[in-house]
């Protein structure tokens, strides 16, 4: 049997009707770009998350690029100043701060929970640090109480980078509810995916949400007239309401991805495979993708492969190595470069069977090499 890492037709085909139904309603309203579905979309958005406000943007990437250039705009960050980051994320995290003539700082992650580590933040802020961007990576919050109070400390931004993190949860608060501002994607592979592109940023501070408004539309609040220097990023309204849809089932399909991931994590057992680790209630991760590490990962997934299980690599190589950032190439950051090593993702979706879940955790406990 074929276990596919993730078939977006199966996983849409249960609302099928309902996204039919939703785009047709938008094509014969006749308004396709900032209209109702999209400011309905803010309000629903927000109010899961909660937070204030939501700007709906065009993708993921310029939800982080907007924030850090609405916060350059309203004066609390500034041309060449320095933003903490982890320095295992996905490079759209990385791009964000140089597009902005910003400074990344990158820092190394908890190699359990492969997310930032706040020790190691509090050592890299330095007189030009403005800013913290913690991203959630593969699912599971950072350790925001910890990052909280390292930034109210000393004064500076947090930003959620919740790409992959969706209705992650923690004391209560959803992912998007506990830094200053946040950044979501809607890659249709995302926990909450469009059938296209779209992102947005969701933050309670009001004179941010309104800057971000303008900067996605041309610096504009009203037509013809420019306040400051935007760019085009709009979530348009196909899309808004194809995610009014899906988010109302997001909940649930949250509860499948906890499903499997908890059968993964009783049922492997590999001393050649280590898996994933929870930092707090098993119930808080949603789990975008459910990731092992493996010395020999080539070996595994060649061996998956063989089995007819698909998996994937988030990411191969470490944003610091990247030809895009040949003058990170001399930083030391064995961790991150270790994790890029050895991650593999397995088949993790709503729409994947028992009977495919017992056939991944059958071939990793038989993997040897």
């Amino acid at each position: 049997m074929m276990v596919p890492f993730l078939s977006l037709q199966e996983a849409n085909t249960p609302y099928i009707d309902e996204l039919k139904a939703a785009a047709s309603r938008v094509i014969e309203s006749g308004w396709y770009i900032l209209g109702e579905e999209l400011q309905s979309f803010e309000h629903e958005f927000a109010e899961y998350c909660g937070s204030r406000f939501c700007v709906g943007v065009g993708n993921g990437l310029d939800a982080l690029i907007l924030t850090l250039r609405a916060y350059m705009q309203i004066g609390r960050i500034a041309e060449g100043d320095e933003i903490i980051v982890p320095a295992n994320t996905f490079i759209a995290t990385i791009l964000a701060i140089t597009q902005n003539r910003l400074r990344p700082v990158l820092v190394e992650p908890d190699p359990l929970t492969f997310n930032i580590d706040p020790e190691r933040v509090s050592r890299a802020i330095g007189p030009r640090t403005r800013a913290i961007v913690a991203v959630h990576l593969y699912g599971q919050l950072a350790a925001m109480p910890e990052l909280s109070a390292i930034a109210q400390a000393r004064g500076l931004l947090l930003i959620e980078d919740a790409a992959q993190a969706h209705g992650a949860t923690r004391d209560g608060k959803r992912a998007g509810a506990f830094g200053d501002a946040a950044a979501f994607s809607f890659f249709p592979t995302k926990n909450l995916g469009a059938l296209g592109d779209g992102g947005a940023i969701v933050t309670s501070d009001e004179m941010l949400a309104e800057r971000l408004r303008a900067v996605r539309n041309y610096g504009s609040k009203v037509k013809y007239y420019h306040d400051c220097e935007g760019v085009n990023s709009r979530l348009d309204e196909i899309q808004a309401a194809i995610l009014r849809v899906k988010l109302k089932y997001l909940e649930n399909e949250i509860t499948s991805r906890r499903e499997i991931a908890a059968a993964y994590l009783e049922g492997i057992k590999n001393a050649r495979i280590r898996l994933p680790v929870v930092a707090c209630d098993p119930g808080t991760h949603v789990w975008h993708v459910f990731v092992v590490q493996c010395e020999h990962r080539e070996e595994l997934q060649s061996y998956l492969a063989s089995r007819n299980i698909q998996t994937l690599i988030h990411y191969p190589v470490a944003p610091h190595l990247q030809k895009a950032y040949l003058g990170l190439h001399g930083l030391s950051l064995p961790i991150s470069e270790r994790l890029h090593r050895e991650v593999l993702s397995l088949p993790l979706g709503p729409t994947l069977r028992p009977e495919q879940v017992k056939q991944v955790i059958a071939a990793c406990c038989e993997f040897k090499r």
